[in-house]
């Protein structure tokens, strides 16, 4: 399998070093692309790998698999032209879905072309569950809390707790765009962003990043918690979406496959 990475940020440098350096999968990063030519040139130099500014260049590689680690705006600006090179691709940046006509598009876009889009289960858990509770409609409630420190949040001067945010998935999403991917995923596999509830909480006094889902409907009741631990070089990334982009990586060819 060849990989070509879009991003050149803590991520990107965290798949290049386990799959290239560690050989921690049967497949090579052959291309990077980004935006920021002096850290994209250190890392082709560091891991011998082609870095391209133009994107037609990075297109035309030859690659399997695109995975997006860069920004929304990458995402929801490339992913098109991704699936009409007849490439899969992995989104870390799900906030590029906020918008639901763009989501239909893209998917429509990915069947004519017989490509998948691949959403990593990033920092949760659950979706698997949630997916499975929905299949007949039968989901009545989501809700999703999120506790982290100020420097996950990008806050400096916050000394007690502060609930920052309370309201729908939708609008917590447009205030928190780099922080609640996994509020979009929730509403993604479950009942929409218009009925996902999210909380947001700022703790100076926790260094994991907390998720808790709760989730109601005629399957029953769902509650799950997860403390994640950030990435050593980035404390608003959290080290399970970036492993999470590996297993996607991993399982991508396997003969049998967990859940959905």
């Amino acid at each position: 399998m060849k990989i070509g990475v879009m991003g050149t940020g803590n991520i990107a440098t965290y798949l290049l070093e386990t799959i290239q350096t560690k050989q921690q999968l049967d497949g090579e990063i052959t291309a990077i692309f980004g935006r920021n030519q002096e850290v994209g040139e250190t890392l082709a130099r560091t891991y011998g790998i082609p870095f391209f500014i133009d994107f037609n260049e990075f297109i035309n590689m030859p690659t399997d698999i695109i995975v997006e680690v860069a920004t929304v705006e990458v995402a929801r600006n490339y992913m098109r032209d991704v699936l009409q090179h007849e490439k899969d691709i992995i989104i870390s940046s799900i906030g590029a879905f906020k918008d639901e006509t763009f989501l239909h598009a893209m998917e429509q876009l990915a069947e004519a072309h017989r490509r998948q889009i691949h959403l990593p289960s990033g920092a949760i858990g659950g979706l698997d569950l949630l997916q499975s509770a929905q299949a007949l409609g039968g989901l009545t409630q989501v809700s999703l809390t999120t506790r982290k420190s100020p420097a996950s949040l990008g806050l400096a001067d916050v000394q007690s707790e502060s609930v920052l945010y309370k309201g729908s998935a939708k609008d917590a999403i447009e205030q928190f765009p780099k922080n609640v991917n996994v509020a979009l995923l929730l509403s993604i596999a479950g009942i929409g962003v218009d009925k996902t509830e999210v909380t947001v909480i700022a703790d100076p006094n926790i260094q994991e990043n907390t998720h808790e889902v709760k989730a109601e409907g005629t399957f029953g009741n769902m509650r799950i918690q997860i403390e994640n631990q950030p990435m050593p070089n980035n404390p608003k990334t959290s080290y399970l979406a970036a492993l999470s982009i590996l297993s996607t990586l991993q399982h991508k060819e396997s003969s049998i496959r967990l859940g959905s």
